[in-house]
């Protein structure tokens, strides 16, 4: 059986990259021309800020070099962002600089923009994406942007069908989120687990984090939002997997609803339930539950579907299979985008043309691959009419051998051209791979159905659902028994007195 994937660089060097492009374009015409940029010498600085470890740093080893079947050659020699001053000067005839840094969560990245750190261009996730819109803090993209006729205009060519309609159908205050937000990466979330310890029947449900059976052998996410989603999920099950409820003509719009209930009461269940789960868990983690799960430390883990593929990927070498399973509650559809800030945008329009190049130079198709195989998540490109480098990436990674007997069929027409039945673009896999990466990496539409997107907290729900994490997390002094205060207090004497004695 064929199985090439992303090595997963992440996790050895922190170096940078470039690419054997694949096509070079010499002038492109967003509505500021060459010949406009050409009258001033001075440097463009773009200031970037990303996840860390979310874009391809290059210094890849010769024998990763990756031959497409359609001719395309994929290789990373220097960063992507470093790559993109090349491309600019040699496309616009104006230099710019990148400073690039990162940070490490959403509320990280909010608290720096609030603390007065100031970037051209951010990469944070939805519910981050609502909250800047509804703060007024966003800039939004300039109509050339999505004019199709630019051949320079990559995203808005590029981006997956499926994308860019859930980007248009969600708003915030009436405005789409694609007015002010690019889609860079995507994905759902789930259960990852050890199908020699769990059944698939057992990692199908949020409740598997309250089985006893279990105990200390699960891990939760240590941040509130996910955490708290998971919770909403076992509080709601029953309802939730209802026949009734999950045949509603708005079986979408319900299902948002009830996995994003903020109710207070609803608040003081979820603490109520998330303390309890507390004893049951063997850790809340960010990062280290793929190497628990590797290790066999842990046979459960809560998992963003780009970590489930690495952790799948570290467990093949190791000779132990891994499965990813979307609970039938329902599961968290993210994104995270590229924004611009007007703190630090302003009223440039050469600021704003560069950061809005640089969206597009990592919308490329050649670029979404590098990045895809570099940091191992799902890019939100899909590739133009006529360009398959996405597609043909996928089928390098997961397309069964010829010799391989027992193979399925695994339809991605909606990310590629919106139609579920498109037969230009069907995975030939092995059988093996059924909860595995490529159903990670690209769910089902069945599962699909099943997601829903976390809304943005108001500045009250906000201070309420922290204070539950809070509680949560901390040790609550109110929860201590009676007669711990009174052993304490006994305790508490007895030092005093005995002080009293060597005094005296």
């Amino acid at each position: 059986m064929k199985l090439r994937r992303r090595m997963h660089r992440k996790m050895w060097k922190p170096a940078l990259t470039i690419i054997t492009a694949i096509t070079t374009f010499s002038v492109c015409f967003t509505g500021n021309s060459r010949t406009a940029f050409a009258k001033s010498d001075d440097t463009i600085v773009l200031r970037v800020c990303n996840w860390e470890e979310y874009i391809d740093m290059g210094d890849w080893d010769e024998e990763e070099r990756i031959m497409l079947d359609n001719g395309v050659t994929i290789f990373g020699e220097n960063p992507l962002y470093k790559e993109f001053e090349d491309w600019y000067l040699e496309t616009y005839g104006k230099r710019v600089r990148v400073e690039y840094s990162c940070f490490g969560t959403n509320e990280d990245l909010y608290n720096q923009l609030n603390l007065g750190d100031t970037y051209d261009l951010v990469c944070p996730s939805e519910y981050m994406i609502m909250k800047l819109m509804a703060e007024g803090r966003l800039e939004p993209y300039s109509e050339a942007f999505y004019d199709k006729s630019n051949e320079c205009n990559f995203y808005i060519n590029n981006v997956s069908p499926y994308i860019y309609k859930v980007m248009n159908e969600n708003e915030i205050h009436g405005e789409q989120w694609s007015k002010y937000a690019a889609g860079y990466m995507w994905g759902i979330t789930g259960v990852l687990y050890n199908p020699a310890k769990v059944t698939q029947d057992e990692a199908s449900t949020w409740k598997i984090f309250e089985k006893e059976q279990f105990k200390r052998q699960v891990a939760l996410k240590d941040n509130v939002r996910d955490s708290y989603f998971a919770a909403l999920g076992i509080l709601k099950a029953d309802q939730l997997t209802e026949e009734a409820f999950q045949n509603a003509p708005d079986y979408a719009k319900r299902l948002e609803d009830e996995m994003n209930d903020t109710n207070l009461t609803t608040i003081a269940q979820a603490q109520e339930l998330l303390e309890r789960l507390m004893d049951n868990i063997y850790s809340l983690e960010t990062d280290s539950g793929k190497a628990d799960m590797v290790s066999g430390k842990i046979v459960a883990d809560y998992q963003w579907s780009g970590d489930a593929v690495y952790a799948m990927d570290q467990a093949d070498e190791d000779g132990l299979e891994l499965r990813f399973s979307v609970p039938k509650e329902g599961a968290n559809l993210w994104f995270d985008g590229w924004v611009m800030l007007k703190d630090g945008i302003g009223d440039d329009v050469l600021q704003k043309h560069a950061a809005e190049a640089f969206v597009n130079f990592m919308s490329r198709p050649d670029n979404a691959v590098r990045n895809m195989y570099y940091i191992g998540y799902t890019s939100s490109i899909a590739g133009a009419e006529g360009d398959d480098t996405v597609f043909e990436y996928i089928n390098w990674c997961y397309g069964a051998d010829e010799s391989d007997t027992d193979t399925i069929e695994y339809p991605l027409g909606y990310f590629f051209s919106g139609s579920s039945g498109d037969e230009n673009y069907i995975v030939t896999a092995s059988l093996e791979q059924i909860d595995r990466q490529l159903y990670a990496q690209y769910p089902s539409q069945e599962v699909l159905k099943r997601t829903v997107v976390m809304r943005y907290f108001d500045e009250d729900t906000s201070k309420a659902i922290n204070r539950m994490w809070i509680n949560v997390r901390c040790f609550d002094i109110n929860d201590v028994p009676f007669v711990v205060w009174l052993a304490v207090l006994a305790v508490f004497i007895l030092l005093v007195r005995k002080i009293c004695v060597k005094v005296k």
